[in-house]
């Protein structure tokens, strides 16, 4: 540890503000503390104290905390500057930091990173961190924060309990594999793997975590004129797509992430689908597009004609307050966007059914690469179910463990490392 750089950087937010956090980590942190404070206050309590530069200039008057090594964030000795949040004092006192031997600027993510390297956190909680500093909802933050407090990392160390202890019952078989009254494996060992596997497969057929970051997609789609983008406005509470009665007035995909009741939601409006060659090449594109994001969709809005949209389409009887309105016999709902009439119960339907396909609150969720290897896991469990072969069976069991340590982080790439981490701010 000695021979890593000390770090800083700013770790709250883009200055002004009314404090400024700065952050040292490393085997110089202590120095630099006694350095601008000139005293090393007491371990895990906020001090005051004056900030001087190297020529005795006051930089700032800021609380000091010393938190030292492995007992830290990053598990590494770590100092910490809360200032005053204006620029020129954060300027200052980083510029002071920066003139000390031994320290540098960290980069994106080196902080966590760190952290990780250190033991004070595995890859899954990382992950979460990170899913938690890019949350834009309350169902991402809750996701996130599961992840990052360590649920999945609870769960997944349970299991890989559970898989070495098969793995003992398979070495105490090869152990007594040459005398004559060899051992067998007991008649319960495959139904325990068939469970575990079991378990793995309901975690695998959850929803994925990206599905928080691109939320449920709802595709409103019909003929021209039926009240698309009137209704896309009302759903976003915005004026985002014009409107017109002239036929043809959207004539490309719009989208729009919003969030309803905390859950994300990306509504899309499509160009009007409508029989027969369209005279205006670029509405042919439009409407190519518009029915290339049905098939994109987690719900389809149907404003065209009864029974003409796709399957399993939302038949919406739009436009109710005109006087040419036609209802429709199976409409889930008849509303007019322009009065708002019906416009509340479709975001409540909305929400209810969102809310199913997507992860639950507060439930930890998988994201790719958790479940890239967690498939890894479970394959190699089935692989174990089907052998007798003992000796086969301890190598699938062994393939099922690294799995386990590949997703929380014990073996893994410095590539992926460098991806993961690099997402991050600087400071964190």
């Amino acid at each position: 540890m000695s021979a890593l750089p000390t770090i800083f950087a700013l770790s709250s937010g883009a200055p002004p503000a009314g404090v400024g956090l700065i952050r040292v980590s490393g085997p110089g942190a202590g120095a630099a503390l006694q350095a601008l404070a000139g005293r090393m206050p007491e371990p895990r309590r906020a001090s005051l104290a004056k900030l001087r530069d190297a020529q005795g200039a006051l930089l700032d008057a800021a609380l000091v905390l010393w938190f030292p090594g492995p007992n830290s964030a990053t598990g590494e000795d770590l100092a910490e500057f809360h200032c005053h949040g204006g620029r020129a004092v954060i300027a200052a006192v980083e510029r002071a930091l920066a003139a000390l031997p031994g320290l540098r600027r960290a980069e994106p993510g080196e902080f966590t990173r760190r952290a990780f390297a250190n033991g004070r956190i595995d890859l899954a909680e990382a992950e979460g961190l990170g899913d938690l500093l890019a949350a834009e909802t309350e169902l991402q933050r809750a996701a996130a924060l599961a992840n990052a407090g360590g649920a999945l990392s609870r769960q997944v160390e349970a299991w890989r309990e559970k898989v070495l202890a098969l793995s003992a019952e398979v070495e105490g078989v090869l152990d007594f594999s040459d005398e004559e009254d060899a051992a067998d494996l007991p008649e319960c060992f495959t139904w325990n793997i068939a469970a575990l596997a079991g378990e793995l497969r309901e975690w695998l057929a959850r929803p994925r975590s990206e599905r928080l970051g691109e939320g449920f997609r709802v595709v409103l789609a019909g003929p021209p004129n039926a009240g698309k983008s009137t209704l896309f406005n009302a759903l976003v509470e915005s004026e985002a797509a014009i409107t017109s009665p002239i036929a043809g007035t959207t004539r490309d995909v719009i989208e729009r992430a919003v969030a309803i009741g905390g859950v994300p939601f990306t509504f899309v409006d499509t160009a009007g689908l409508r029989e027969g060659e369209s005279g205006d090449a670029v509405e042919a594109i439009g409407i190519d597009r518009a029915k290339g994001e049905l098939s994109r969709a987690d719900l389809v809005l149907w404003l065209g004609p009864e029974g003409a949209g796709p399957q399993d389409a939302w038949e919406i009887a739009a436009q109710a307050d005109r006087a040419d309105f036609a209802p429709k016999t199976t409409a889930h709902f008849t509303l007019s966007a322009a009065t708002g009439k019906g416009v509340g119960a479709l975001k409540a339907a909305l929400l209810d059914v969102a809310r199913d396909a997507l992860p639950r609150p507060g439930e930890a969720a998988l994201n790719a690469r958790q479940h890239a290897r967690l498939s890894e896991a479970t394959e190699a469990l089935e692989g174990a179910k089907a052998l007798s072969d003992p000796l086969l069976v301890a190598e699938e069991l062994r393939r099922a463990r690294l799995a386990f340590d590949r997703l929380i982080g014990r073996a893994t790439t410095e590539d992926m490392l460098d991806t993961l981490f690099g997402r991050f701010c600087i400071g964190k």
